[in-house]
Formats: structure tokens, C-alpha cells, sequence
């Protein structure tokens, strides 16, 4: 089975109760494929997906562009292990998994990001993964905060990919460049 054919058939490399979180919390295939074409440039990039779940952007990323490596940090450790178990599964060897907070990462060791509005779930009580961690409104708003003190550090010409964002964490220094198939993806330049 390819199972980077079909959402269907990808999907079903997690087990039954994280797949069918998916078509709320994790990339769909089309929209990682054109996120990872355009954050995949320059000589061996590292990408880091924030909040990335069980790892679904991250190993179609690599899948498709060896050149790249994609470092996904997700606060929940199950899911972090469950994207290990399924990067190994599929002999991903470009890709790696991280357990904590963003705000604990040193965005300076990535070339570019992607970003599909992980902290959302600070809002919506009956949308979250689970209730292992902790949310409020008011981390939704230190999050976007942090994300875009962390953002406009960076060099000119990192390229971040948005799915579904507010757009309140993009300092005014980023632009957009596209926008994907589907219109909830964005692509950034930091001018």
C-alpha cells in the first residue's frame, strides 16, 4: 500500500482514536506536499513544524524531499512517540521528533517553519487532542506572542508556511508570497 497516496491510507498508520482526529488536527496530504515544496530550499534546509502533532507534515515533507530535514516539537509526549514509531515504520531517516514547548526551541538552528494553528485549541474547550496539557485563552494569546517575538528575530529570506493561522503571530517584516490550493495555506518571506 502507498500509503502516502491517500489521506485514507496514511491516516491509518496511527491508531484508531488518533486517526480519526485527523481531519481536524492533522495536515491533509495535499496541503503538506505544497508546504514542504516551498519550505524545502537551499542547500540541506531544517525545518521545524511547531506543534506538530503526531508528525503527519513532517514525514510527508520527508518523504518527498530527501535533501530537507523535518524536526517536528509537540508538548505532548504519546504523540511524539507515536510519530517516532511511525517514521521508523516507514524508514523515514530525515525526519526527528521532539518532546516539549516551542518556547524552549532555539529558532536560529532552522532555516524555515510551518505552522497549522496549533494553539486554536486554547479556545475551543470541545476541539482539543485530549486534555493532557494545559489551555486557556490566555496561553492562546502568550503563544502568538512568543511565536512572533521568536519570528521577527530571524534572518531575511526565512520562509514559513501557515495552515489555518490568525495571522496574529506574522511580524509586519514577513509577506506573503502564495497562497496553496487550498486558500487556508499561505506562504511567507521575511523581507
Amino acid at each position: 500500500m502507498d500509503f502516502f497516496s491517500t489521506d485514507q491510507f496514511f491516516d491509518q498508520l496511527y491508531p484508531p482514536a488518533i486517526s480519526a482526529l485527523a481531519s481536524r488536527h492533522w495536515t491533509p496530504i495535499g496541503v503538506a506536499k505544497e508546504a514542504a515544496a516551498f519550505l524545502a530550499v537551499g542547500p540541506n534546509p531544517r525545518i521545524l513544524d511547531i506543534g506538530s502533532g503526531v508528525g503527519k507534515f513532517c514525514m510527508i515533507g520527508a518523504n518527498y524531499h530527501s535533501n530537507a530535514v523535518f524536526i517536528g516539537i509537540e508538548q505532548r509526549e504519546s504523540l511524539t512517540q507515536i510519530a517516532l514509531s511511525v517514521a521508523t515504520e516507514l524508514s523515514l531517516t530525515n525526519t526527528s521528533f521532539l518532546t516539549g514547548n516551542f518556547t524552549e526551541i532555539d529558532f536560529t538552528q532552522f532555516d524555515h517553519f510551518y505552522f497549522y494553528n496549533a494553539f486554536y485549541e486554547n479556545l475551543i474547550d470541545n476541539d482539543s487532542i485530549d486534555q493532557t496539557i494545559n489551555q486557556s485563552p490566555e496561553l492562546f494569546n502568550l503563544y502568538n506572542r512568543k511565536l512572533y517575538k521568536q519570528l521577527k528575530k530571524l534572518p531575511a529570506g526565512t520562509r514559513i508556511a501557515t495552515f489555518h493561522s490568525s495571522e496574529n503571530e506574522m511580524p509586519s517584516s514577513y509577506q506573503v508570497v502564495g497562497v496553496g490550493t487550498n486558500e487556508d495555506l499561505k506562504f511567507w518571506i521575511k523581507l
